[in-house]
C-alpha cells in the first residue's frame, strides 16, 4: 500500500511565552499586517503516551482532531512533529483512550488566531495558568525554516515578549502539580 502525503508528520516551529496583556499583542501584530483569523474555544484532553504528547482537540463549532506531537522542552524557538487525525466521534475516542491510556490532564482555552506570513499567531487565555502568545510557523515544502524562523523573531520582538517569559512546555505539562 502506497504512503499517502498526509501520512507523513507535519513540522512547525513554535515559539510560547506568557503574555500579560492579550489586548495589547491584538493591536501590535495587526500594526505589522497580521490578519484576524478566528476566535476559537478549545478543550484539549492529554492523555497518558509512551513518548512525545498525545491529545484529543475539541473546537466549539468546528469538531475535533486528534494530535500526536514530538517536540523538544526548550524555551525558545523550536521545532515539533506532528500527525493529525480528524475526529468524527470525540465522545466516543475520549472514553477509548481514557480506558485505555488513562487521561494526564484537561486544558481549557480560549484562543484568537491571527496570521502574518506562514505564522498562525495565538492569543491565549488557559482557564487555571493564564495568558499566552504562541507563535506557530507552518513548515510547509516551500518554506524556508530560517525565514520562518526570522519571522518568529520579529514578531517577538514585536511584542516585547522576554526570553524570562518563554515556555518550555506544553499547556497540559503546565497544568501538572
Amino acid at each position: 500500500m502506497e504512503a499517502h502525503p498526509d501520512d507523513a508528520p507535519r513540522r512547525n516551529l513554535e515559539l510560547k511565552s506568557r503574555c500579560r496583556n492579550l489586548a495589547q499583542a491584538r493591536e501590535a501584530v495587526l500594526q505589522l499586517g497580521a490578519r484576524d483569523g478566528a476566535v476559537l474555544e478549545q478543550t484539549d484532553t492529554y492523555f497518558h503516551c509512551s513518548s512525545g504528547r498525545l491529545k484529543l482537540r475539541e473546537t466549539a463549532g468546528r469538531g475535533a482532531e486528534l494530535i500526536a506531537y514530538a517536540r523538544p522542552d526548550l524555551a525558545e524557538v523550536r521545532a515539533s512533529e506532528y500527525h493529525l487525525a480528524p475526529v468524527d466521534h470525540p465522545v466516543r475516542l475520549k472514553q477509548c483512550l481514557a480506558s485505555a491510556l488513562g487521561v494526564r490532564v484537561l486544558v481549557v482555552k480560549r484562543r484568537e488566531l491571527l496570521i502574518w506570513h506562514n505564522v498562525r499567531i495565538h492569543l491565549d487565555d488557559v482557564e487555571g495558568l493564564g495568558t499566552f502568545v504562541e507563535l506557530e510557523a507552518v513548515m510547509g515544502p516551500s518554506e524556508d525554516e530560517a525565514v520562518s524562523e526570522a519571522h518568529i523573531k520579529l514578531l517577538a520582538a514585536a511584542l516585547s515578549l522576554q526570553p524570562d517569559d518563554y515556555i518550555a512546555s506544553s499547556y497540559g505539562d503546565l497544568m501538572q502539580p
